[in-house]
């Protein structure tokens, strides 16, 4: 992979990737991304963005016009496109195709002399499912999502060795419902450290691409950074919940351990059963408005730090049970560096969010709402993170 190394190279606080999956649906109304890198490249130097965007549209004087699918590759800094390069549409759903951005886009960064580097990866998500769907319905699982960014680094320090220390600081997941425990989980495993996103779906275009002006601003200091994001996100009223996560190893490790735990316990207490899986259910899934189909695996997926609230504050349940679910709950609201949630969402029917803070994890209360899309291919329970805290015992104890 050839880079164009100044001898001076420009001093950029950030480089962010934009990957945007234009090879469906959301192709017009996410093209905003691309729109608002340029106008804020303008206002701030700051920022450099690495574009790969598979996209049907086309200018024709004054008019955007549908066209065969293309894959448009380029940087913008100041205000201008740079190394456009125009070829067939890839796939964008391939691990391989992503985890060659994501070199590409930590190659510009080196060369760009930029203190962080973030990946905005844009298109239809499915939470631990996966996302970055293709025109037929396929998305890449989200282990293979977090495994790209993995393979991408390792590219980059074996080409470019004098910055083998160089990785993805953070992950925008400009897709529905991916603040998710199992991404966060998988993200932390490939070395990223942020995670940016919301737990329910989001009205497209989705995450503002302005939103690396925060990031630039602030990435000497975490906490003001994620809640720039966090502020910038909402401000355009696109997203219910959003949040921004904390995935370095200490705190992932520590939330899981307690999880476990408190999955171990339920699992073991077969006369509190029914009284948990009340408190479960007193959460709410994700996927609250009115146009959500019943076989949706997603109104399974509920607010972690809500559904270990719930039980630690039950008064019927076991003293030690209530502990371990105190335990989880802290642990995991530790990861949560900055979030806001809507108390009444208009677009989704004024659905409220006040308890959709932090991470969601797999919780279904019937059998029918355990993975149940795994026949097409996109499965909420195959990931590390599952595996890791015993989320099965605690799926099938109660549903």
């Amino acid at each position: 992979m050839q880079v164009n190394v100044s001898a001076t190279p420009t001093r950029r606080a950030l480089e962010f990737g934009i990957y945007r999956d234009g090879d469906n649906n959301l192709d017009a109304s996410q093209s905003l991304t691309i729109a608002q890198a340029l106008q804020s490249s303008e206002r701030d130097g700051a920022v450099e963005y690495t574009v790969e965007d598979t996209t049907g549209l086309r200018a024709d004087g004054d008019d955007i016009v549908e066209g065969k699918p293309r894959t448009d590759s380029f940087t913008i800094a100041d205000g201008e496109i740079g190394d456009p390069q125009i070829g067939k549409a890839r796939n964008m759903a391939s691990e391989s195709n992503l985890a060659k951005f994501v070199a590409q886009t930590l190659d510009n960064a080196e060369a760009s002399g930029a203190k962080q580097t973030w990946i905005d990866l844009v298109d239809h998500g499915g939470g631990d499912g996966g996302g970055l769907e293709t025109h037929t319905g396929a998305v890449m699982s989200m282990p293979d999502m977090a495994q790209a960014i993995a393979d991408g680094i390792a590219l980059h320090a074996k080409e470019h060795p004098e910055d083998a220390n160089r990785g993805i600081d953070g992950v925008v997941a400009n897709q529905c419902l991916m603040s998710t425990m199992g991404f966060a989980d998988a993200l932390s495993r490939a070395g990223v450290k942020y995670l940016a996103a919301s737990p329910e779906t989001m009205l497209s275009p989705g995450v503002p691409t302005g939103i690396a002006d925060a990031i630039a601003r602030d990435t000497s200091d975490p906490s003001a950074m994620a809640k720039q994001i966090v502020n910038g996100a909402m401000r355009e009223g696109t997203a219910a919940a959003f949040d921004v996560l904390d995935c370095t190893p200490g705190k992932i490790a520590n939330a899981e351990r307690t999880i476990k735990a408190l999955n171990d316990a339920v699992a073991a207490d077969t006369g509190d059963r029914a009284e948990i899986r009340r408190d479960v259910a007193s959460v709410d899934g994700m996927v609250r408005f009115s146009d959500a189909t019943p076989d949706m695996p997603w109104h399974a997926d509920r607010p972690a730090i809500a559904v270990y609230g719930a039980i630690a504050s039950d008064a019927k349940l076991p003293a030690q049970l209530r502990e371990l679910a105190r335990c989880a709950a802290g642990a995991t609201q530790a990861l949560v560096l900055a979030h806001k949630e809507s108390r009444g969402f208009g677009p989704f029917d004024g659905s409220g969010y006040t308890d959709a803070v932090g991470p969601t994890i797999h919780a279904p209360l019937s059998a029918k709402q355990i993975d149940p899309w795994a026949s097409h291919g996109i499965s909420e329970t195959h990931n590390a993170f599952y595996d890791a805290v015993d989320q099965a015992k605690f799926v099938h104890a109660l549903a």
